[in-house]
């Protein structure tokens, strides 16, 4: 019992909850990695020098990633979930297994740990982006973040593609 439609293991209407879920998660997480981060770190080009510093800057793209990380949370529980039950109904693949551990490794890790932690970072003010541990776990929080989208795009995919297949 593997793939989607009539043989799926969750119910049709379930299915195509769980799939918009993942498409939008996706949809949300790219732009706000490859669309707001960029403008917002590059804000000088648009507006002039001197309006914004990179630390107010970096306190902006924060507010963006903790509204964000509601969605993702809520995505890495359902990701949890529908595919413990598949798992456990032996309705899985290696591929949609591992990548499914991934976005929740890697989406409740940048939820519930890098953005805290940069928003404690932040709370000591301008002089921490010199600091080499800030340095050090804002690079990680980015891997992070990046291999969470690359896992939620693998996931999508891998169920877009067996639904094709049949």
């Amino acid at each position: 019992m593997n793939g989607l439609g009539k043989d799926t293991c969750i119910p049709k209407h379930l299915w195509i909850i769980y799939l918009t879920l993942l498409g939008v998660t996706l949809g949300v997480a790219v732009c706000v990695g490859v669309f707001a981060a960029p403008v917002i770190f590059h804000a000088d080009d648009l507006l002039g020098g001197g309006v914004l510093n990179h630390y107010q800057e970096g306190v902006i793209m924060t507010e963006i990633f903790v509204r964000s990380n509601y969605l993702i949370t809520f995505t890495s529980i359902a990701v949890l979930l529908v595919e413990a039950y598949h798992f456990f109904v032996f309705c899985r693949d290696k591929i949609t297994f591992f990548s499914a551990f991934a976005v929740v490794w890697m989406g409740l890790m940048f939820t519930l740990y890098y953005t805290p932690q940069i928003i404690e970072f932040q709370q000591m003010g301008e002089s921490i982006l010199k600091n080499e541990l800030f340095q050090k776990t804002h690079f990680a929080s980015e891997l992070d973040y990046k291999l969470f989208v690359l896992s939620l795009a693998v996931l999508f995919v891998r169920y877009l593609y067996r639904k094709i297949e049949r």
